[in-house]
């Protein structure tokens, strides 16, 4: 689910890239940081699969700051990949790669982003 819920916020990033080539990869990047301090600890690829994001050590909801730590891995995928040809592309794939596998091996889920800000993806 938790895979889904990251694919339904790049659609929604891509999509506004796509939409506002002027200021779409700020705003994709800008959105991708703060997402999981929405709406709860919700970004809306988590809220439509029934994900949120807490404080593995509080329980409470993500904030802002939590969001931004948590999603710079994918940040510097997306830079590389809009910013560096050829080599950033291959190294985005291997960041993106290296989290999926993190979370998949880790007992609770948890990738280098949740590590890095100690949170946690729940449902609910």
């Amino acid at each position: 689910m938790r895979v889904m819920a990251k694919a339904i916020d790049l659609i929604a990033v891509a999509a506004a890239e796509a939409a506002i080539p002027a200021a779409g990869l700020f705003a994709a990047i800008a959105y991708i940081m703060i997402s999981d301090g929405l709406l709860e600890g919700k970004s809306a690829g988590k809220k439509i699969m029934g994900l949120r994001v807490i404080s593995a050590h509080s329980g409470c909801k993500g904030s802002f700051r939590d969001s931004m730590i948590r999603n710079s891995p994918f940040v510097a995928a997306i830079l590389l990949f809009y910013l560096v040809p050829f080599v950033g592309w291959i190294v985005a794939a291997l960041i993106v790669t290296f989290e999926f596998l993190l979370a998949l091996g880790n007992a609770e889920g948890m990738r280098l982003g949740d590590d890095l800000a100690g949170t946690q993806v729940v449902e609910g």
